[in-house]
């Protein structure tokens, strides 16, 4: 097709699109596999000056260091039953959308006039709305799908324009593993009562 691409974005597109799935499926193994995708994609995005989403990526690799512990003890000191899938309380909207509000803020002023990039707000707004779907997903919060269905949703185009044809197709493939993830979490969701006992102990 006449496609520019590189190794790096190659096996950036395989490796992400194998953890969506993972993570779909809620498979432990999407955290390491996750952990490869942020190297290539470290590299990648530097290359491309999207350096915001760059710099993300390292803090993917250690939220993908908590969320691996999570899913595996329960996210509770001394624990080692396994993470059940919960709705966000209202408390935690409140903290993610301040956080991700002010994180945005803060980047796009950073990015305009620190570095060379020609999109600072819309890098900015893909990274505050990745971070905060990868605390959800770090915690299992049904909503956590919702936010990477926005972030890719940015991604797609954004991707386009920069050239990144591959991992702009890629993101395209995210979209629909996410609303594949969000049907299937949705059913993984604990019974009512059990669901008002988990908000409470949240």
């Amino acid at each position: 097709m006449g496609w520019q691409t590189s190794w790096t974005e190659i096996l950036g597109a395989v490796t992400g699109a194998l953890c969506v799935w993972l993570v779909a499926r809620q498979h432990i193994a999407n955290w390491p596999i996750g952990i490869a995708n942020n190297v290539f994609f470290i590299v990648l995005f530097a290359q491309a000056g999207l350096y915001a989403d760059a710099g993300l990526q390292i803090v993917f690799i250690a939220l993908a260091g908590y969320g691996w512990w999570s899913w595996t003890h329960g996210g509770g000191p001394g624990t080692a039953e396994a993470l059940p899938v919960r709705r966000t309380g209202a408390a935690e909207w409140a903290a993610l959308a301040a956080a991700g509000a002010v994180g945005v803020l803060g980047l796009t002023l950073l990015l305009g006039r620190a570095t060379d990039s020609t999109v600072p707000f819309w890098d900015a707004l893909t990274t505050g709305l990745s971070l905060m779907a990868t605390y959800g997903q770090c915690r299992k919060l049904l909503e956590s799908w919702w936010l990477w269905i926005a972030a890719d949703l940015v991604y797609i185009p954004l991707y386009v324009y920069k050239g990144l044809y591959v991992t702009s197709l890629l993101y395209v493939v995210f979209l629909g593993l996410c609303v594949a993830g969000l049907i299937g979490w949705r059913r993984a969701l604990p019974a009512r009562g059990v669901r008002e006992a988990l908000r409470v102990t949240a």
